[in-house]
């Protein structure tokens, strides 16, 4: 079997070249997501104690440290980081 096998380069947005709708959110929300997850891991929280500082349920947070965040808006993913003492740098965050 000798099948070529081709590749096109990357936009540098996974979701725009997968064709999702709104990509730069959905890139936005997934960095957000990653960093949440970070905290998380780095003070050691279980998901329970995490959606009780998040006022959320256990299957939120859950969802959203695998990063699945297609519920939560931009919005809700940054108070996340205010309900976790933690600032969000915005710049730091564009790219």
């Amino acid at each position: 079997m000798n099948e070529e096998i081709t590749a096109e380069t990357s936009s540098g947005n996974v979701f725009a070249d997968l064709g999702f709708d709104k990509p730069e959110e959905e890139l936005l929300k997934a960095k957000l997501a990653r960093e949440i997850r970070a905290i998380i891991q780095r003070r050691r929280l279980t998901q329970a104690k995490s959606a009780e500082m998040l006022s959320m349920t256990q299957p939120d947070v859950s969802a959203i440290v695998v990063g699945r965040t297609g519920k939560f808006s931009i919005d809700h993913l940054i108070r996340c980081f205010d309900q976790l003492d933690h600032k969000l740098d915005a710049e730091a965050n564009r790219h």
